[in-house]
């Protein structure tokens, strides 16, 4: 009987030294928030999220190579000899081929000159030349955007 009266006495002990079996009526500060004594409700601004934009074919990165490059006509070396970037809109193998679609842009409205890349082995048709790399990055842009059958023109820079 002793045995069951301490058993008892020492539930009663830990049930009373127990914080999950009391109860109060405060709240124990040390582990609560500092409580705010502004009552009015806030307001988040939440990022708008922005989709991204579909590719578009102007988009696409612009092809760069570096060529040895010879005029195939006279006329064409004068007003574009200085200039090291040139805007490509196609390339044949044959010279024929290439003045007749060098007639085709002219209709169009270019004015394209034909270059010839003797380590290529290919006759290049050039709507525009420029002195500096922006200028023709540019103008493939632009030739990219207002004409979309010329969406694979890429750039020459001359060695």
């Amino acid at each position: 009987m002793k045995k069951i009266a301490l058993i008892i006495l020492a539930a009663s002990m830990m049930a009373v030294s127990c914080k999950t079996f009391k109860k109060t009526g405060t709240l124990d500060t040390a582990y609560q928030p500092a409580l705010n004594t502004d009552t009015s409700p806030k307001v988040f601004s939440v990022p708008e999220v922005k989709e991204p934009k579909p590719a578009k074919a102007d988009e696409k990165p612009i092809a760069v190579r570096k060529e040895a490059i010879t005029f195939a006509m006279q006329e064409d070396k004068a007003g574009n000899e200085d200039k090291s970037y040139f805007v490509i809109v196609g390339s044949f193998s044959n010279l024929e081929n290439a003045k007749a679609y060098r007639q085709e842009l002219i209709e169009e409205g270019f004015t394209p000159i034909i270059l010839h890349s003797a380590k290529a082995g290919y006759y290049r048709i050039c709507v525009n030349s420029f002195k500096t790399e922006m200028s023709a990055r540019q103008r493939v842009h632009q030739i990219r955007q207002e004409f979309p059958k010329y969406f694979d023109s890429w750039l020459l820079i001359k060695e």
